[in-house]
């Protein structure tokens, strides 16, 4: 039995979902589990595109062979060497004993890294813009150093235009017969994981992807199929990627709107961001969002920091520091160079005042966080005075969207 699905004349998705890891990179929840894309064009000459992970490896291997019927493929495009997407090369590489493996030098280096074993003469390497024939199909390599390894390549296809992306524009998602992004209905849910693979994944890395959007905007791009997630087929799912991605890359807001980011020991911080969240409604702002971080999982609130224009950030001191959950959250903020979002911090303390010093020492590093409000540091639980200090800040929160506007 075999699973595939038609992509275009000659060109067929052959991978699978993994529905029962439940982490990414034993790092990031799969709530719904994942999909591992591989490509295979049939033409006077055939070619792979990547393989999958070695959870799904026989489901992949049994596509393959069913799509290949006999045949043997002449070339394996790596555009990506990292082990969700290479985990396969060996089984194909002792299968297809005349098959070569096409990438650039890095690739290769990896290559033998991962395996301990060396194949020069069987390396096909391609630079940038150089192009593999394969009868009607023209495959163009793009490098795209650092997005998010090394040694990545996009290929582009010309004859159909489509372009298969590696890592980039792919999301935490698994494929369930539907391929297309436009068989979906709710894309906003797909570009929420979307959004949480970029920013968490690829985020670190947004000069690079900035300068590899510029490169693949020039291209007459009529599809993108990435390694993860599903394919984007019509102008405007095409449109919606490469706008999201220059967004994301550039680390410019999508909403206007105010994230709060708090972490509560015993639910008092917690309530202040409560009143807080009512105060800034009763001042007119709209798309306010609550991330409880010690509950959620931090890759999910790391992804709503590259959504919203503003971050309110509430924490305790604890043991003389930051509570550790928001020193993790700020931590990613440094790791991931977040930037150009407006903030306003809150702290809780009991006996010793830490929590303020230590997120203002945290974000100085950052480019173009600008604080719109004095921070509030509460004295345990609400006071009327701290009322009045969060009440004031709620507006000049709210007076900031509305320039900001």
């Amino acid at each position: 039995m075999i699973i595939t699905r038609t992509l275009s004349d000659g060109i067929y998705c052959l991978g699978a979902s993994d529905w029962r890891n439940d982490r990414f990179e034993n790092l990031f929840p799969l709530p719904d589990g994942l999909s591992y894309n591989s490509y295979l064009i049939r033409d006077e000459k055939i070619a792979i595109l990547d393989t999958v992970d070695a959870s799904v490896r026989r489901e992949y291997i049994e596509n393959l062979l069913g799509l290949l019927d006999g045949a043997s493929p002449d070339y394996l495009v790596i555009n990506h060497m990292e082990p969700d997407h290479c985990a396969c090369i060996l089984d194909l590489v002792e299968r297809f004993p005349d098959m070569q493996l096409v990438g650039n030098r890095k690739t290769m280096i990896f290559f033998e890294q991962f395996y301990g074993t060396a194949l020069p003469d069987r390396y096909h390497f391609v630079k940038d813009g150089d192009v593999l024939d394969l009868g009607r199909h023209k495959l163009r390599t793009l490098i795209m150093p650092m997005v998010h390894w090394p040694e990545v390549t996009a290929t582009f296809e010309e004859t159909t235009g489509t372009l298969f992306s590696a890592d980039a524009f792919g999301s935490f998602t698994p494929v369930t017969g539907n391929i297309f992004l436009d068989e979906r209905d709710n894309h906003e849910a797909y570009f929420a994981e979307a959004r949480r693979y970029y920013a968490n994944i690829v985020g670190m890395y947004g000069p690079q992807v900035a300068h590899a959007i510029k490169k693949l905007s020039a291209l007459p791009i009529r599809m993108i199929a990435p390694l993860h997630g599903l394919i984007s087929r019509t102008p405007q799912d095409v449109d919606a990627f490469l706008d999201r991605y220059r967004l994301w890359s550039t680390y410019t807001p999508e909403t206007d709107g105010v994230l709060i980011c708090v972490a509560s020991m015993y639910g008092n911080t917690e309530r202040a961001m409560q009143y807080f969240a009512a105060r800034l409604a009763d001042a007119g702002v709209r798309n306010i969002a609550t991330r409880e971080i010690s509950k959620t999982d931090l890759s999910y609130v790391i992804a709503d920091c590259f959504k919203y224009s503003h971050i309110v950030l509430a924490a305790p001191t604890y043991n003389f520091d930051l509570f550790p959950r928001m020193a993790h959250l700020l931590d990613d903020f440094g790791r991931l160079h977040l930037s150009h979002r407006r903030l306003f911090l809150v702290g809780n303390h009991t006996w010793s005042s830490h929590a303020i010093k230590k997120m203002t020492a945290a974000l100085e590093g950052l480019r173009d966080m600008t604080m719109v409000a004095d921070p509030v540091d509460i004295l345990s639980s609400l006071s009327a005075e701290t009322e009045t200090a969060l009440a004031d800040a709620a507006k000049a929160v709210a007076a900031d969207l509305r320039t900001r506007r």
